[in-house]
Order: structure tokens, then C-alpha cells, then sequence
């Protein structure tokens, strides 16, 4: 679609329905993801209606509020990038997302009854440091991510050189995320069993790396075809690459899913990680938690 907000001239939500859910696949993808996102946009400024309504604590109105700003900084990436055709845009659209995603993620934990009520956790010397783990994890996973759109969305004059250079350093941290989130799921599973919300988090996370990584290589051969060098196998070698075929494009669109996923629950995990710390975890001043600073 050329233009935005309107859709072929129409009102975002006065387009009529039967041309876009019963016209072209590209069009009802296109359409529709505006108007999820206009329903994402719709749904952040009612949460932060509540917030500020029924939560009293100041950084989480903050919080909310830095959400909201992020969900029309996300929207205004998504039409500019119409607009202006841009691959750098289509770059920041892609892992500002994400990062939306996980501020939505923060809000949940801190407004869930179970982070406002529960702090029966013992801590000790061996929990002091998980929280730092943790966020190195998510911090990685977010670094993925920003490489992968790199990878994704390649400019048109982009030399090989580059490319190389940029599926490299996406490799290279896929082995650096996968080994982190192992360690911090083998961690919590063998020591942190009290805590079945941050426990499962961890077992979900190490099950949505696997996935990753099978959707990673999928993600290859289905844009790229076998990878050079290494051994070939019966199909590979009658297997094409179909450009803007259906599956191609459910295989990367699932891997640019479950990476945000991944990102969610590593700060899921990172948070629980630091409410669980001590005897005194009221998160009041979360950065500190975060540095190991005392509140």
C-alpha cells in the first residue's frame, strides 16, 4: 500500500472489509497489521488509564506512560517506512517492536498480583548475582534481534562484504544467547525450584531457543537455499528457493516471533530474578536492584 494512515485513500477503519479480507493475501497481511496496531495502540492507552487510576506507585505510571510513547513511536516508524520505502526504517520498525513487547512484559509482572504480595524468597549469596545473568541474557537477546533485522532487511546495493559480515555476527551471537539462556535455565532449575514462576520462565525459554535455532536454519534454506560447505542431503539437492512463497514467509516470520518471545521471557526472568533477591525485594527503585545497589 502507498499510502498512510488511509489505505488506498480510505479511513484506516472505514476501508470496506470485504475488499481486504477477501482480496490479496499482501493486502489483508498489510491492512491487517495496521489494524492490529491500531488495536495495540488502543489497548496500551486504555492499561495506562488503569494504571494511573487504580496503581499508586509513581515509576510504574512511568512506566505506562513510556509504553504509550513507544507504542505511537512504533506506529509512526511503521508509516514512514511506507512512505519513504525505506530499509533503515523497516530496520528501526522491526526491533522497536520488540522492545515494545517487552516493556508490555515489564508491566504485566509489576501490576500482577503476585509481584505485589509475594516476598517470601530467602536470599543468600548464590542468588546475589543471578539478576546480572539474567540481564545479560536479555541483553543479548535484544542485540540478536537488532542483527537479525541487519540480516533481514538487506539495502539493495549492500556489498557481499557486509552481508557476510552481518550473517556472521548473527551466528556468532545465536551460539552467545543459546549458551546464556542454558546457564541461566540449568541454574534456576537446579537451585531456584521455589520459584515455579521463575522456574518455568527458565524451562520455556531454553524450549523457545531450540525452536529459534530450528527456525533460524529454516529461515536460511528457505531464502538461501543449503548452505555451502556443509554435507548435502537427498532433498537439498533438488529443493528451490520460491521467492514470497507461503512458506518462506511463515518460516521467517515465525522466527522473527518466537525471537521476540524469547526476549519477553528473558526479561520476565530477569525481573522475577530481582524480586526474588532478598527478604526486603519491594522493587521501589528497580535500577538499583539491577546494579546491586541497595534501595
Amino acid at each position: 500500500m502507498p499510502d498512510w494512515p488511509t489505505t488506498y485513500g480510505y479511513n484506516l477503519f472505514l476501508y470496506p472489509w470485504q475488499t481486504w479480507w477477501f482480496g490479496p493475501w499482501d493486502l489483508l497481511i498489510e491492512h491487517g497489521h495496521r489494524l492490529l496496531g491500531a488495536t495495540v495502540g488502543f489497548l496500551t492507552i486504555l492499561t495506562v488509564v488503569s494504571i494511573v487510576i487504580c496503581d499508586t506507585r509513581r515509576w510504574v505510571q512511568v512506566l505506562a506512560f513510556a509504553a504509550l510513547l513507544a507504542v505511537v513511536a512504533q506506529g509512526v516508524l511503521g508509516g514512514q517506512r511506507v512512505l519513504q520505502d525505506s530499509v533503515f526504517l523497516a530496520r528501526l520498525h522491526g526491533c522497536f517492536g520488540p522492545a515494545f513487547f517487552a516493556i508490555c512484559v515489564a508491566l504485566c509482572l509489576f501490576t500482577s498480583r503476585s509481584w505485589q504480595m509475594d516476598t517470601k524468597w530467602v536470599g543468600s549469596a548464590k542468588t546475589g548475582w543471578l539478576h546480572r545473568l539474567a540481564a545479560a541474557t536479555a541483553v543479548a537477546a535484544y542485540v540478536q534481534l537488532v542483527l537479525g533485522a541487519q540480516v533481514r532487511h538487506v539495502v539493495p546495493d549492500a556489498s557481499l562484504g557486509s552481508f557476510r559480515t552481518a550473517v556472521l555476527l548473527h551466528v556468532a551471537m545465536a551460539v552467545i544467547v543459546t549458551s546464556l539462556i542454558f546457564c541461566l535455565a540449568a541454574i534456576i532449575v537446579t537451585r531456584h525450584r521455589g520459584r515455579p514462576a521463575l522456574t518455568t520462565s527458565a524451562i520455556l525459554l531454553s524450549m523457545l531457543v531450540i525452536a529459534q535455532l530450528l527456525l533460524g536454519a529454516g529461515s536460511w534454506i528457505v531464502k538461501y537455499g543449503w548452505p555451502h560447505g556443509l554435507p548435502s542431503i537427498s532433498w537439498s539437492e533438488t529443493f528451490t528457493v520460491q521467492a514470497d512463497a507461503m512458506l518462506p514467509a511463515a518460516i521467517v516470520t515465525g522466527h522473527v516471533a518466537v525471537g521476540s518471545l524469547i526476549l519477553a521471557l528473558a526479561v520476565a526472568v530477569t525481573l522475577l530474578s530481582v524480586r526474588y533477591r532478598d527478604t526486603n525485594a519491594s522493587p521501589t527503585r528497580l535500577s538499583d536492584h539491577l546494579l546491586g545497589v541497595p534501595a
